[in-house]
């Protein structure tokens, strides 16, 4: 097997890439801004349009620096020039653009570069590295169950979240699995029961959002409501333990028209949420030699995919190829403990053998709260 290996390492290596579908790198949500209104006004069209994409920049490195720094670092905020603020951006898109010859307005969606604003929060703290693989969380209203077409639902959709220092994503679309989360309950629902549509944003973590109007009167036309709503939050994830906290928001009229408000409420609460979460700390790297089983090359793009979503996975390499296995070397902080027990949600099981050999093979975790009776 190891000359089979030695023979084959660069030259499959080539050729297993090479049967990898090609794509244009997405820009990563978690360093993409959308949603920045821009409005300025110059000598002419054109310098209008510069005014504003330079304004824009500040506010969406604003939102960018509160989306990724920790609460105590949240004073240290760099204060950028123009050029500096050139200097972390990859590109931006416009939408909603009118002009006159001497006014521009936009909303403008600003992509940073990891790998530069890595180098800017290094200036911040050490402990930061770029934050590749970091997508959006999903987020699930509930109203006592999840309903795409709620009013509830309806009230994330607003362009003001865009801006989110927690990006997010409320399902949508007809796929079964999609329709299936109707069925969750609130308290039950774990990370194995939502994550075939968290793996479409590339998520590690959802947010359940049960909306609860606690009114009184409305009995008739005439008669007043009063109330409240009641907001539950409920945090799960591939590694994370499920925590709950909650907000209340004042009824106005009616519990449709004060969902948009308790959505702000929502949000701002889940940005909370996560600012306290603490830092993870692993300690020292170290490499292990694994061989992967596959069964496929989609499968082997998954488990690359699941390696990135470990915050304590730092590197993969591919050392060679055959079929149905890829050697890695995978450099990771902590214990070998560690780092099995955080590929285990991700669908990855990680092995060893007598003769000390590590083993890797795709063994997606089961749904919990199934019985072999259940569909």
């Amino acid at each position: 097997m190891s000359q089979v290996f030695s023979r084959l390492a660069v030259v499959l290596a080539v050729a297993f890439a090479s049967l990898m579908p090609a794509a244009a790198a997405p820009a990563d949500p978690t360093y993409t801004v959308s949603g920045i209104h821009v409005d300025a006004s110059g000598e002419s069209a054109n310098v209008a349009e510069h005014l504003a994409i330079e304004q824009g920049r500040a506010r969406a490195w604003d939102i960018l620096y509160r989306r990724i720094a920790k609460a105590a670092d949240l004073p240290k905020q760099p204060k950028l020039d123009v050029d500096g603020l050139r200097r972390l951006m990859r590109g931006f898109s416009v939408a909603n653009e009118r002009r006159s010859t001497t006014r521009y307005v936009a909303e403008v969606t600003y992509i940073f570069s990891p790998e530069a604003v890595s180098r800017v929060m290094a200036g911040v703290s050490s402990s930061y590295r770029v934050l590749t693989n970091v997508k959006r969380i999903l987020l699930i209203p509930m109203s006592p169950t999840f309903d795409r077409e709620s009013p509830w639902t309806s009230a994330f959709s607003s362009p003001r979240f865009a801006g989110s220092m927690v990006p997010f994503v409320v399902p949508t679309g007809d796929a079964p699995d999609v329709k299936a989360l109707s069925n969750l309950k609130f308290d039950a629902t774990n990370w194995p029961d939502v994550q075939i549509v968290a793996a479409r944003i590339h998520a590690t973590e959802a947010v359940l959002a049960l909306a609860i109007p606690l009114t009184q009167g409305g009995t008739s036309i005439n008669d007043k409501m009063t109330g409240r709503v009641q907001v539950w939050l409920r945090r799960i994830g591939a590694t994370e333990m499920p925590m709950k906290t909650s907000v209340d928001v004042p009824l106005i009229k009616n519990p449709a028209q004060t969902y948009p408000l308790a959505a702000d409420a929502a949000v701002h609460a889940i940005e909370v949420m996560f600012q306290q979460r603490p830092p993870v700390e692993f300690g020292p790297r170290a490499t292990l030699t694994a061989d992967v089983h596959i069964d496929s090359l989609q499968q082997w793009a998954g488990m690359q995919n699941s390696f990135g979503l470990i915050a304590n996975v730092v590197a993969v390499q591919i050392v060679a190829v055959d079929i149905g296995i890829v050697r890695i070397n995978l450099t990771y902080q902590g214990t070998t403990d560690q780092l099995h027990d955080a590929l285990v949600p991700v669908g990855i099981a990680l092995t060893k053998s007598d003769d000390n050999a590590w083993t890797m093979v795709y063994a997606p975790p089961p749904k919990t709260g199934m019985t072999a009776s259940d569909p």
